[in-house]
């Protein structure tokens, strides 16, 4: 790959381009939530829960993503870009393998693996097919994940954002024709959202992978796809999984609390749907400050630059926390526009709303999570985030939305009050390992 000047790159430069890329994923996502309303609400739910289990599978791909981009930004800053080649080539070769195994077993096993979230009779149908067809091929997925992590961190974050622009039209283009069936196409609903994803997929993961080799100038070190060296393996896990596991705990707490919300019934799934991919834009800005922290903070750890480093926490942290909060208050006053994009039932409408009121508590406090954990992993801090993760998130998050919201009878309001607690304790202390300082003596690049 070509060198990249460190000490040129700024929090803005890098974030802008994260903040895009992010948003378009989000708008893919959300792209396939309206189109859906407009064929059915109860396809929107059975999407909604298979993309909850599909997310889990993304954070276990992510685990080699999450190790590459720390490490190579640690590298760079340490003016080792040899290292930082191969352990990019190593990473890329680690997860195609371990993605066409989860894949597999995703194919294989999708409707046994829906059934255990208890999903109502009536969405069984549809959620299978989708499951079938995009967890079959979510391998393609996690080579896109590598390699814009890569790119990411060699400062190349417009590329990565050019390449999400370009699926996001043709996932859009895709849904329409494949939904709807004009000009002759088959309506295919459910199964057509997943035909159009894979489709944006595939050809995403074909340009992306041009942009590396071009970006690389043709000198990728590809003897390091199959011949690894044993300090990158394990340093790529020593990063990677934990911190792949804080992700993995968070999101397969919200796949139980999402058993929690089937309960409650299919109006309870739908409105939860709408309302999280409302609070997916809320949280947009904390966690594009957040991935363009860690790159920033890998270079300075790396360069040696331990104060700096400090200081760009705790400055992106404040930006974080005002923008977030400003956001949800924004959200909350126009909710009834909002979730009137995607529904015009009244009980979702009431429902969605009381929601979005406190999620203005909730985001400031998940920005906290964002922004520090994303520094602390590029510090080479990573086990701590996961501990206190997994006690928090199952310890708090999940008892409080049991309790509140099944056991005390308060429904969605009462999930909400879980994801409260459990942001803001795991934010404070968060906040206070970093000001320990202990960090500092983690770095895996010296």
């Amino acid at each position: 790959m070509k060198s990249t000047d460190t000490k040129k790159i700024t929090l803005f430069a890098l974030t802008w381009p994260i903040f895009v890329e992010i948003l378009l994923h989000m708008l893919m996502g959300n792209a396939d939530t309206l189109m859906l309303s407009q064929y059915s609400d109860h396809s929107v739910a059975a999407v909604g829960v298979a993309n909850q289990i599909l997310s889990v599978v993304i954070v276990m791909f992510g685990f080699v993503a999450a190790g590459a981009s720390i490490l190579v930004a640690q590298y760079l800053g340490a003016k080792q870009e040899i290292d930082a080649a191969k352990i990019s080539m190593t990473s890329i070769s680690l997860n195609l393998i371990f993605s066409l195994a989860i894949s597999l077993v995703l194919f294989l096993m999708s409707s046994f693996i829906l059934e255990l979230m208890d999903l109502p009779p009536e969405l069984m149908d549809e959620a299978s097919v989708y499951m079938n067809i995009v967890g079959g091929f979510m391998f393609i997925q996690a080579l896109i994940m590598t390699i814009s992590a890569i790119l990411r961190s060699y400062g190349y974050t417009k590329d990565t954002m050019y390449v999400t622009i370009g699926m996001n039209v043709l996932n859009v283009i895709g849904n329409y024709l494949f939904i709807f069936g004009p000009f002759g196409f088959p309506a295919l609903g459910v199964e057509g959202v997943a035909y159009s994803t894979i489709i944006s997929r595939f050809i995403g993961f074909i340009i992306i992978t041009i942009v590396l080799i071009y970006r690389s100038e043709k000198k990728l070190p590809l003897k390091s796809f199959y011949h690894y060296e044993r300090t990158h393996v394990t340093d790529l896990l020593k990063i990677g999984i934990p911190s792949a596991g804080e992700q993995l705990s968070y999101n397969t707490s919200q796949m139980i609390i999402t058993y929690f919300v089937a309960q409650l019934g299919t109006v309870a799934i739908t409105t939860k749907v709408y309302v999280q991919n409302l609070m997916m834009f809320i949280l947009l800005f904390s966690n594009a400050i957040g991935q363009g922290t860690q790159i920033l903070i890998g270079y300075m750890i790396g360069e040696g630059n331990l104060d700096s480093a400090y200081q760009r926490c705790i400055k992106s942290l404040k930006i974080s926390i005002i923008i977030s909060t400003i956001t949800a208050v924004i959200f909350y006053a126009f909710h009834a526009s909002l979730l009137g994009i995607f529904t015009d039932d009244p009980s979702i409408i009431e429902q969605g709303g009381l929601l979005l009121l406190v999620t203005v508590i909730l985001e400031p406090g998940r920005a906290f999570n964002l922004v520090v954990i994303s520094s602390l992993r590029a510090a080479g801090d990573v086990k701590f985030p996961v501990l206190l993760g997994i006690l928090s998130m199952w310890g708090i998050s999940v008892t409080f939305a049991w309790f509140f919201g099944i056991f005390l009878g308060l429904g969605l309001l009462g999930i909400w009050i879980g994801f409260i607690a459990d942001e803001w304790l795991r934010g404070m202390l968060m906040l206070q390992r970093w000001r320990s300082k202990v960090w500092i003596k983690k770095a895996f690049v010296n």
